[in-house]
This record gives structure tokens, sequence and C-alpha cells, in this order.
């Protein structure tokens, strides 16, 4: 029960455009609208993931960490939502319009390279993974970084007129890459670059 309660909020986005839908106030193009906004949920989703480790260092407060791996999760969800609906609803499973698609848009291409570097994080997200992968699950789910980053060039590629909004994330996403920037100064890999350097 605590746990279904948990998982709640992360589905109240899908509810609520299911009740859209079923209201028909979805716009004039519903599907565009629908692919959309699972696309939006799972970007803010991942820039909330990103967000709860530096959150712990400056509050102290470990509670922020259990709610990364869930949230990561949503995000990765939402995702898969908006390839559904291109998939099946924008494209009617036209696997070779899809393909095209690939080819042709830029946009495409790299939100497909994105998905597929997420892909092995929601795979071994569990506790079995992280304890099968010992010290290489930390460094596997550093893809989350140029994920990220290509979450937010595809939405640059996409949105045609107005970069405002995906210029907000990507300042975001700059924020949160740089508060991890004394962390990757002090790891012992660049610290050992760095004494060979000057030596």
């Amino acid at each position: 029960m605590a746990l279904s309660l948990r998982l709640l909020p992360g589905f109240l986005p899908i509810l609520w455009l299911l009740l859209q839908a079923g209201q028909e106030q979805l716009g004039a193009n519903p599907i565009e609208q629908v692919v959309r906004f699972c696309g939006d949920w799972a970007l803010w989703l991942l820039l909330l993931t990103l967000s709860l480790s530096p959150l712990r260092r400056m509050t102290g407060n470990t509670v922020f960490l259990r709610w990364r791996r869930m949230i990561a999760l949503f995000s990765f969800f939402y995702t898969c939502l908006h390839i559904t609906a291109y998939v099946v609803l924008d494209r009617f499973f036209d696997w070779q319009d899809i393909i095209q698609d690939i080819r042709k848009r830029p946009y495409i291409t790299i939100g497909v390279f994105a998905f597929l570097l997420l892909l092995p994080l929601a795979v071994t997200s569990t506790r079995a993974w992280m304890r099968r992968l010992g010290a290489s699950w930390q460094k596997l789910h550093r893809l989350v970084y140029p994920a990220a980053l290509l979450v937010i060039f595809h939405f640059f590629l996409m949105t045609r007129t107005d970069w405002r909004t995906p210029g907000y994330h990507a300042l975001v996403l700059a924020l949160l890459l740089a508060l991890r920037l004394p962390r990757l100064v002090t790891h012992p890999v660049v610290r050992q670059f760095r004494c060979k350097g000057v030596t």
C-alpha cells in the first residue's frame, strides 16, 4: 500500500492527459499534443532526477536519494510513452516511414540515440544489477549525462520557431552539470591525471 501511494504521483500526468483526451481538450492536433506531452514529462523528470544528488549534498538530507530511482524510472516510462505515441498514433506502425524519419530528420535520429543510452540504465536500475555490476554500475549510469544532453539537443531541433523553452531547459541542465564539476575535479582518476601532468 505504501509503495502504491509513492507511485501515484508519477502516474498523475498520464491520468490528467487521459482526462483531457476524454473531454476532447487536446487542441487541434491531439496526436502531436500527446507526443509532446509525454516527451515534456520525460525531460522534466530527467532533470529532476539529476537535481537530487546536488540537493542532497547542499542540504545533507538523504531523503532526496530515496526518490531518485523511482523518478528516473518514471522519466523512462514517459520516454517510452513518447516513443509509443509517435509509433502508434502518429505513424500507425508504418516501420518504413519510421525508418525514413530516423534517417532524414536529425531530431528523431538524436532522440533514438538518447533512448539507446537511457535503455541500459533503466534495465540495470535494480539492486540485483547493482550487485552484479559492482563498480561498473556507477560508470554505466554516468551515461545519463550525455543522454540528457542529447535529449536537450533533440528538443532544440524539434522546436522550429521558438527556442526559448528548450533554452531554459538547457540552462537548467548546464547548472546541474556545473554543480557536479567540483566532484569531477576531485575524482581519483582526474587527480591522478593532474599529478602526472605536473610531474
